[in-house]
């Protein structure tokens, strides 16, 4: 799995919590530019974790702010 493939997963599990998503910054936070609560973020991150079958530690969570941060770190996880 690339980068690109990567990308368009996120974006569409982003796409079924918030429908109304247009154009998403990629170097701009995800819940600046969507309004996400704490519970809506976590299913996100959750939904990633079981569509790509790649482990996300709580830990790195706050890792995850940008679209950026997000493909990166799968990206290298995936790796």
């Amino acid at each position: 799995m690339n980068a690109d493939d990567i990308r368009k997963t996120v974006l569409a599990e982003l796409k079924r919590i918030a429908p109304e998503l247009e154009d998403v910054q990629p170097a701009k936070p995800l819940r600046d530019q969507v309004d996400l609560d704490s519970m809506d973020w976590l299913n996100f991150l959750v939904a990633l974790h079981e569509r790509l079958k790649i482990e996300i530690p709580e830990a790195d969570y706050r890792k995850l702010g940008t679209l950026e941060q997000i493909v990166d770190y799968l990206a290298k996880k995936a790796a």
